[in-house]
């Protein structure tokens, strides 16, 4: 077995899939976490309305995924199945994301309404296309945990720099102003990370590589597809606690805005300050926790993970509205992100592992298209929730200086809701079982599945030949 079924990933690879992450990470994080902000405040687009094209794009944002996941599957060409969507969607990603920034219609409020509607629906088409096979390859180009943890430190690290790209640069350029207008500097920079990324991600497709057997599997049907996936109950335990994690997570990413502004008031570089003390101890802790997988395993991280951010950002609530205090707790923050995120993709892994075991197949866009059915919805109800929030304690966008309980309904927004739906999120993925010696049998058994596979792909490549 060793000599055909080798679970080492290239370094370059690595650094490819890295960087490929960190482009799509830049890309998909400024345009879903700063475009409320900039159509709220900068073009003057109600909160009522906005919340409104936010429940209309969690409608398709939720079908669109397994629409176009599921096919992926059957995709079959001489580059793979994955990475013609990879190469050939950079361009269109990058070109997509710099018109979101370029309002059409006018500035009258169903002008822009439409507009953001719009946006959000053409740009998520290209998202999905490029992101379910960024969120699934890892599962197919690895098996064991230590060797997705291990690519782990890549995809998070890197990718990190991708989101703290996407939330720095804005946060710069669209808050600390005295006035609502538009800072000249905001659109050009905005294409120079279109271009840019779709760059690096062009470029990083070439570094790729697939299992090239599972392109000779019969795919399942969409019907077929789609129950398979509902069978799956540790899939469904995991969802049922990644739902709640994705609305506490998306909050903070994208009501940060609104933090920064008008609570801690921070302008300039300043600004940025809470976010680059988030994203180094981000860096630091996401290779402490990828060293700790193999000894107390993916459930023991996850949970750590989501217990100890509901207590910071409970913690958060009652002292974070003071710069000092602030800028402390981001730092538990970032800590308690890393253990999550550095066990989030390994356990979709071995969801998918699971699935070939009941199913004989793999399903990585599948089920990255199904994650959406629950992950999707739950980015726009974050974005209307803590909308709706700011709005009932009074929030009005055209002032500098919110009243004090305007600010009150902004904590509560931003942490004490998030501190919950963390906690929640926790309790659920108790009951996740895909861990243990017997979970570690299962995946030997695994490895030896995929062995056989590759042995009788490699026949077929040898009788084709002699044919």
């Amino acid at each position: 077995m060793e000599e055909i079924y080798n679970d080492d990933i290239p370094r370059k690879t690595k650094w490819a899939f890295g960087l490929i992450g960190a482009a799509s990470a830049a890309l998909e994080g400024t345009v879903f976490g700063s475009i409320t902000f900039f159509y709220n405040t900068k073009m003057g687009l109600s909160m009522g309305l906005i919340g409104t094209v936010w429940l209309i794009f969690g409608i398709w944002n939720a079908i669109n995924d397994p629409i176009f996941g599921i096919p992926e599957e059957r995709t079959k060409t001489k580059i793979g199945r994955r990475i013609p969507y990879i190469r050939y969607g950079a361009p269109i990603y990058g070109l997509l994301f710099i018109l979101s920034w370029f309002p059409f219609f006018g500035n009258t409020q169903i002008a822009l309404f439409l507009n953001m509607l719009i946006v959000l629906f053409v740009f998520d088409i290209i998202f999905t296309l490029v992101g379910l096979v960024t969120y699934s390859l890892p599962a197919e180009m690895a098996i064991t945990a230590k060797s997705r943890a291990n690519l782990g430190i890549y995809t998070t690290i890197l990718g990190a720099i991708g989101v703290l790209v996407s939330m720095a640069l804005p946060m710069f350029l669209l808050t600390g102003s005295e006035t609502t207008q538009l800072d000249p500097a905001f659109q050009p920079t905005m294409i120079i990370v279109g271009i840019v990324s779709s760059i690096i991600i062009f470029v990083g497709s070439y570094f790729l590589y697939e299992n090239e057997y599972t392109q000779q599997e019969e795919s399942l049907g969409i019907i077929s597809s789609l129950k398979a996936c509902f069978k799956n109950k540790p899939f469904l335990i995991f969802e049922s606690s990644n739902f709640l994690f994705t609305i506490a997570y998306t909050t903070l990413i994208s009501g940060i805005f609104y933090y920064i502004q008008f609570i801690l008031q921070l302008t300039d570089v300043m600004a940025m300050l809470p976010l680059i003390i988030i994203f180094i101890s981000l860096f630091i802790f996401t290779a402490v926790f990828s060293m700790l997988v193999p000894k107390y395993g993916l459930k023991k991280i996850q949970l750590f993970g989501l217990f100890f951010t509901s207590l910071i950002f409970l913690i958060c609530f009652l002292v974070a509205d003071e710069f000092i205090p602030a800028l402390i707790v981001m730092v538990f923050i970032g800590i308690g992100l890393a253990a999550r995120v550095v066990s989030e993709q390994p356990i979709m892994g071995d969801l998918i592992d699971y699935d070939e075991t009941l199913t004989g197949k793999r399903r990585e866009t599948s089920y990255a298209g199904v994650n959406a059915l629950f992950i999707k919805p739950s980015i726009s109800i974050a974005n209307w929730l803590y909308l709706v929030i700011f709005n009932e304690y009074g929030f009005d966008q055209t002032l500098n200086i919110q009243s004090d309980h305007t600010k009150v309904g902004i904590m509560i927004g931003f942490f004490l809701v998030p501190a919950i739906l963390f906690l929640f999120s926790a309790i659920l993925f108790l009951w996740y079982p895909l861990h243990g010696k017997e979970w570690i049998s299962k995946k030997e058994e695994i490895s030896k599945i995929h062995f056989q596979k590759e042995k009788d792909y490699l026949e077929y490549l040898r009788i084709s030949k002699k044919e």
